[in-house]
């Protein structure tokens, strides 16, 4: 099998080229889930800043910036069909430099994890092995919309989040903390679906089955605006049940807009899916940092 696309003579890629490869742009999301989780942990920040740091640089340029590289190595042949400007693909990563920078990264990011405390070394481990899993062979969940954007949902949402609060109170955060971060993964699974109608041609080529190649593009968008609203909903339930009904009606009000404009992009879902992720996601993950604060009031393993 080919291993690369060169395009270029340069023996080794330009630090700019491996940034690229990192994509920094999708840090945000693990970053912010952990922020909720430092935010729900109900533990005081101070002088746990340098925590909060390393936290924030594992979550994001650490394990997120290795499933990014990873991916991208894997997924070289697709990205010259969808993205050939892509580093691997256009040569700016020459050679296996694409699976090399993946092993070191995935080395750095557990080492990092480790003087965190073992529950975050546990939790790092699981988003990796998860990430390597979603790429790589034999698994490659990413072949199936059902699995890949599982596994997605509990790396960008539910591990960092149960990250942050274990950071802050130096043990596992409390039920409530898991439940939350477990539903908001479980929404991230439409979001994922909504990210995969702008690979839906290379995809089919290349025989990775994401939601909108198996469902269409119409019923995929159907389904994914389900999973992200239903989850939302059980926390509002949630929030009002644990006598939290501010959070709870901020969160709903997030919600209820949400589906004004879901219904403007079931209108046209192939090309409205990037609008929504721009605008719909911002209000999901509103939601998510007030709910991490309505957690606040049920810190440490209390009842």
């Amino acid at each position: 099998m080919k291993r690369a696309f060169h395009t270029t003579t340069s023996p080794i890629p330009s630090a700019s080229a491996v940034l690229e490869l990192l994509k920094p742009i999708t840090w945000f999301p693990p970053m912010w889930a952990f922020g909720c989780g430092v935010t729900s942990s109900g533990v005081a920040l101070d002088g746990r800043w340098s925590l909060i740091a390393v936290g924030i640089l594992l979550t994001g340029p650490l394990v997120c910036g290795t499933s990014q590289a990873v991916n991208d190595w894997y997924d070289r042949h697709v990205d010259a069909i969808n993205e050939p400007g892509r580093p691997i693909p256009s040569g700016r990563v020459p050679g296996d430099w694409g699976f090399y920078i993946s092993l070191v990264w995935t080395t750095l990011s557990l080492a990092v994890a480790a003087l965190l405390g073992t529950e975050v070394l546990i939790a790092a481990a699981i988003g990796l092995a998860l990430a390597w899993a979603y790429s790589a062979p034999p698994f490659r969940l990413k072949r199936n919309g059902w699995w890949g954007n599982a596994a997605v949902g509990a790396c960008y949402e539910g591990l960092p989040w149960i990250t942050g609060a274990a950071v802050m109170a130096g043990a596992l955060p409390n039920w409530r903390v898991f439940a939350v971060a477990a539903l908001y993964s479980i929404g991230a699974h439409g979001i994922m679906t909504l990210n995969d109608f702008k690979s839906i041609e290379g995809d089919k080529r290349c025989g990775v089955r994401s939601l909108p190649v198996q469902l269409g593009a119409d019923r995929a968008a159907r389904f994914a605006c389900i999973v992200m609203a239903v989850p939302q909903a059980i926390v509002v339930g949630l929030l009002v049940a644990w006598d939290r009904p501010v959070h709870a009606a901020i969160v709903l009000a997030s919600l209820a807009f949400q589906v004004f404009l879901m219904r403007k992009l079931l209108k046209d879902p192939r090309a409205l899916a990037p609008w929504y992720n721009a605008t719909g996601v911002s209000l999901y993950v509103t939601g998510m940092l007030v709910t991490a604060f309505a957690l606040r009031a049920f810190p440490g393993g209390s009842p």
